[in-house]
């Protein structure tokens, strides 16, 4: 019975680790954005809340801020007491390190960036994580901002890069899908080439075998 019970925990270990890495996968190709903003579990739990992503990016912030505090919720409304300040961001390591005065803010700021990520996953025709990327940046210097008053690029200065990057990218894919039109069709005329010799060389192989049988 103990040999069972510890193979079944290794089994229910092994599968955990595969979901979790199928996960991992699904996330990266579906939002890499938001997963580079927020880490995988936390995003994946926004979007299961929302239904799908498409649904995150349609909520404003302050209801993404509150998803999966629900009951909280309702339940704030019906006493008359306070309403609760993040659902499942709370997980994020971003408000775990935030003092107890600057979580209400972070949990705020954070929905914003989630948001922005969100609907720049959903709507984006370029699957990239460079947007997020950014974003976690500006999050980490809002953090010390507000813990050690640090101050904070600007969201242009910091954003610009990200735009350069992604512009480099879609002309490097233009170029490419240009040159892949290109060998098509210079392939594609030289077939056509081809078709069009094959009748003049018949009829030469024809006048010289004729020539040969006189």
């Amino acid at each position: 019975n103990v040999q069972q019970f510890a193979q079944r925990v290794m089994n229910l270990s092994e599968y955990r680790k595969n979901i979790y890495e199928y996960l991992v996968t699904k996330m990266n190709d579906i939002a890499p954005n938001l997963t580079s903003l927020i880490g995988v579990r936390v995003g994946a739990q926004l979007i299961s809340n929302a239904g799908s992503l498409s649904n995150l990016a349609k909520l404003p912030s302050s209801t993404l801020q509150i998803l999966g505090a629900e009951k909280a919720l309702r339940r704030a409304l019906k006493t008359g007491g306070n309403t609760p300040k993040y659902g499942h961001i709370f997980h994020s390591s971003f408000i775990g390190r935030a003092s107890t005065k600057n979580k209400g803010r972070m949990a705020r700021y954070l929905a914003s960036k989630c948001s922005m990520a969100s609907r720049i996953d959903c709507y984006s025709d370029m699957s990239s994580s460079i947007f997020g990327e950014k974003m976690r940046e500006q999050v980490e210097e809002r953090l010390d901002f507000c813990e050690k008053d640090v101050a904070s690029r600007k969201n242009l200065d910091v954003m610009n890069p990200a735009i350069e990057g992604m512009t480099n990218r879609v002309s490097e894919e233009d170029k490419e899908k240009e040159n892949g039109w290109k060998k098509e069709s210079n392939s594609k005329a030289d077939d056509d080439a081809m078709h069009l010799d094959k009748p003049a060389m018949h009829s030469t192989l024809c006048t010289r075998l004729a020539i040969v049988e006189l």
